[in-house]
């Protein structure tokens, strides 16, 4: 009888259709409707963090699905802070944007040249590849 250690070395790793870096659109929960790219992805939960784009400060994106944590001052002169920290969504609450239409569309994937590529269902186009540090 193998062992639960075996068991998780012969199972199959989990292969997701959104990358980090996709643009996306959260299409249920309270973000509905929103658009923002992919900051990481976790394939074991099968869980994303989607940012938005700040237009105040480009270097600073807005967190989507975000949660309020109160900070308190530790010393005086410190104010005490609500700092907004991006909760992950599950993939299912996502999808990736078409490139041509900007809709949001199913992913599939097929070999093309003897490697295998995504592509949008809509459209039939192949989806660029998310870049590490990518920001849409």
């Amino acid at each position: 009888m193998p062992t639960k250690a075996e068991l998780k070395q012969l199972a199959k790793p989990i292969k997701l259709k959104i990358r980090r870096g996709d643009k996306v659109m959260i299409i249920s929960g309270k973000d509905k409707g929103e658009i923002g790219f992919v900051a990481a992805v976790s394939p074991k939960e099968q869980k994303v963090i989607v940012l938005k784009q700040n237009d105040e400060n480009p270097e600073q994106p807005l967190p989507l699905n975000a949660a309020i944590k109160h900070r308190k001052a530790k010393m005086q002169g410190e104010r005490s802070a609500r700092i907004k920290i991006p909760v992950p969504l599950h993939i299912s609450k996502v999808m990736v944007l078409d490139p041509t239409t900007n809709t949001p569309t199913r992913v599939g994937r097929r070999l093309e040249d003897g490697k295998l590529v995504r592509y949008s269902k809509k459209s039939g186009e192949l989806l660029p590849n998310a870049e590490p540090n990518a920001q849409s």
